[in-house]
């Protein structure tokens, strides 16, 4: 790895990993000055989500992140709990609902499992509530981005939460 680009401290591949759109040489030119959002690409997601801190101060290089890479959300947008947080860059959340039976005139719960690519900027942890927005297929099995957390309060117990 060179040492003399910026950022090469924080890669943790072994590939050499930038973003496309910045060019890295930028900081090493002697006498000019630099600004900050020239040496990080950084987008708004838009439907009224922000862009979180981590993203626009931190050092990650993520392709598949709707802050800081090249997929835009378009679609639909869920909110579940977080089930499982055991894959690398990737959840699975649960969300539940009610589904309506016309003979009997209620409502039985029902459930789904969706995985989602989740961002280097965000810190989770299985309960919290996660929202998660659709974008182009990631992988064979992710088709989903995480766009927000609310991190969940120790006091809450474990129960049907419908969104």
């Amino acid at each position: 790895i060179p040492r003399n680009v910026p950022g090469a401290d924080h890669q943790t591949e072994r590939a050499f990993l930038k973003q496309p759109t910045i060019f890295q040489g930028k900081a090493a030119r002697l006498g000019k000055k630099v600004k900050k959002s020239d040496l990080r690409f950084v987008r708004e997601v838009g439907l009224g989500f922000k862009t979180p801190r981590e993203a626009i101060d931190g050092h990650y290089i993520d392709h598949k992140c709707p802050f800081t890479g090249a997929v835009s959300i378009r679609g639909r947008i869920f909110k579940g709990v977080v089930k499982s947080t055991k894959m690398t860059s990737s959840i699975v959340v649960r969300r539940d609902y009610l589904h309506f039976i016309p003979k009997y005139q209620r409502y039985e719960k029902r459930h789904r499992n969706i995985s989602a690519h989740v961002s280097p900027c965000f810190r989770i942890k299985e309960g919290d509530v996660a929202t998660i927005g659709e974008c182009r297929p990631l992988s064979k099995t992710i088709r989903f981005n995480v766009l927000k957390v609310q991190p969940i309060e120790p006091t809450q117990v474990k129960r049907f939460n419908p969104f």
